[in-house]
């Protein structure tokens, strides 16, 4: 984390956390020949998602699969809350019952997944890093570069990824429902009128709306994320500089006050943004649905 022989200043601390665990495909030849830009994978954030998506997937199934049709007990009827919530959201905004069968779960996994991605932001700041540079020294490698982020929704190229595929439902919807001709017609149709004098500007216009929903989409969640995991490096950093000022006194006084306060509110962040995120996702398949 720092150079040997002293500890790691404020700033080399929050950089150190900053950086990903990656693996750069340009170092492979082949690759080279094949890929010129997006050549750097974050493999912590793929890593985290898959598990994190894997663990939400198993609570899912294992409600369905424990299932009663007496009385619900507490675990069971708090999945069916979720799912009725999605369901009314999804009826709200997805007039076709025929996409719904899709498109509900498909909001329902979104939720649930984005929701457990964020929680990532409520272990210890030090915890995973840790552990990952100890693996890392045992395996010869020197611990200063065991780079380790737990926080998927912090990284852009993962909310942008999202974001990207909700993107690409809504073209195949828009095409789906409207058909190519239907959606190309409306594509230069709208929102200035048919005269064809105003064809490019509309086009640029239905382009410029898509990129802008896609970005804003997903920069809301790495935003907030991003900000979060920060704010959670300030305070351990701010028990530390306690600790150096009153000889550790204010050390466990600090990291609780402070840990606590901002973890009680960022749990009410972490569901609120999968909540807006689910529901930008609903609201942007069901105008894939609508004719302008």
């Amino acid at each position: 984390m720092a150079a040997e022989g002293h500890a790691p200043t404020a700033s080399e601390y929050i950089v150190h956390h900053l950086q990903h665990w990656q693996v750069d495909w340009s170092l492979n030849p082949v690759v080279q020949k094949a890929i010129v830009d997006f050549n750097v994978i974050n493999l912590d954030s793929v890593l985290y998602a898959l598990v994190v998506g894997a663990l939400g997937c198993f609570v899912l199934w294992l409600a369905a699969r424990k299932a009663t049709p007496g009385v619900p007990g507490r675990f069971q009827a708090a999945v069916e809350i979720l799912v009725e919530m999605v369901d009314n959201q999804a009826k709200s905004n997805i007039h076709n019952a025929k996409s719904r069968k899709f498109i509900a779960p498909l909001a329902l996994t979104v939720f649930v997944w984005i929701f457990l991605l964020n929680a990532m932001d409520m272990l210890p700041v030090d915890l995973l890093p840790s552990i990952w540079a100890k693996v890392f020294e045992a395996a010869g490698h020197d611990p200063h570069h065991a780079y380790m982020r737990v926080v998927p929704t912090a990284d852009l190229s993962t909310t942008l990824g999202l974001s990207t595929s909700v993107l690409l439902l809504c073209l195949f919807y828009s095409i789906k429902i409207k058909g190519l001709g239907g959606w190309g017609h409306e594509l230069i149709t709208a929102p200035f009128g048919a005269h064809p004098v105003l064809w490019p500007i509309n086009l640029l216009m239905q382009v410029i709306e898509y990129l802008a929903k896609t970005v804003s989409h997903g920069m809301r969640l790495f935003g907030n994320m991003y900000a979060g995991e920060l704010v959670f490096m300030l305070i351990a950093l701010m028990g530390g500089a306690m600790a150096a000022s009153f000889s550790g006194v204010l050390l466990p006084i600090g990291h609780i006050i402070a840990g606590t306060v901002w973890a009680i509110f960022h749990i009410l962040v972490i569901t609120l943004q999968a909540f807006i995120f689910m529901m930008l996702t609903l609201i942007y398949l069901g105008q894939a649905h609508e004719a302008h």
